[in-house]
């Protein structure tokens, strides 16, 4: 196999299973911790993020689609595309409104079954020719929070910046049940973070 990439929570490689290229996401040891629970917390961690992926490509979201899961390992299709966040500054306006109305919809249709993605932001946006795929749910977890989904918001809006959000922000009210109550949340938490920094800025 070769690697894609690395990073401090796992390494993502390319190979072949069954004549099919494939992509393996395999999650690193922590030496910190000890061998047994280092095991242990990996592959509930791994199957957790597998479940995931499963339950958001159920509710329509593009997900690349899963092969098998093993140990610290998830193989999964292999997409080929560029993260949106490499096209950003490339990308023609309408293609990018486009892009962002597709993310927010996908990121409606996860949180009606109740997924928190936890990192949605354009780095884990896949753009390729068969559509944009959400990847990465490595932070995502099972909840109703209203607090954590509109933090998924916010972790996009900070990625792209206040214009290109609000295509996002019209197709995920449209595609998201309880959108209201998440955007509210989500207002809220950006004049919290005003309040906060004036709050600093007069220490």
């Amino acid at each position: 196999m070769a690697m894609i990439s690395e990073g401090a929570e796992a390494r993502i490689y390319s190979g072949e299973f069954l004549g099919s290229r494939i992509a393996v996401k395999e999650r690193v040891s922590k030496a910190y911790r000890v061998k047994t629970l280092d095991s242990a917390i990996i592959s509930q961690r791994t199957r957790s993020e597998a479940r995931t992926m499963a339950l958001a490509r159920s509710a329509g979201v593009l997900v690349p689609s899963l092969v098998f899961v093993e140990g610290n390992r998830i193989s999964m299709e292999l997409v080929e595309g560029k993260t949106l966040n490499r096209l950003m500054d490339s990308m023609p306006s309408k293609r990018l409104t486009a892009v962002m109305g597709e993310l927010g919809r996908y990121l409606g249709l996860m949180h009606n079954v109740d997924i928190a993605h936890g990192d949605y932001t354009t780095a884990n946006a896949l753009v390729s020719k068969r559509g944009t795929y959400v990847i990465d749910f490595g932070l995502a977890s099972i909840t109703k929070s209203v607090e954590d989904k509109a933090l998924d918001l916010l972790l996009m809006k900070r990625s792209v910046g206040a214009r290109a959000f609000l295509p996002f922000l019209r197709s995920y009210g449209r595609a998201g049940k309880d959108h209201k109550a998440v955007i509210e949340r989500l207002l809220e938490i950006e004049r919290r973070g005003r309040y906060q920094n004036r709050s600093l800025g007069e220490q």
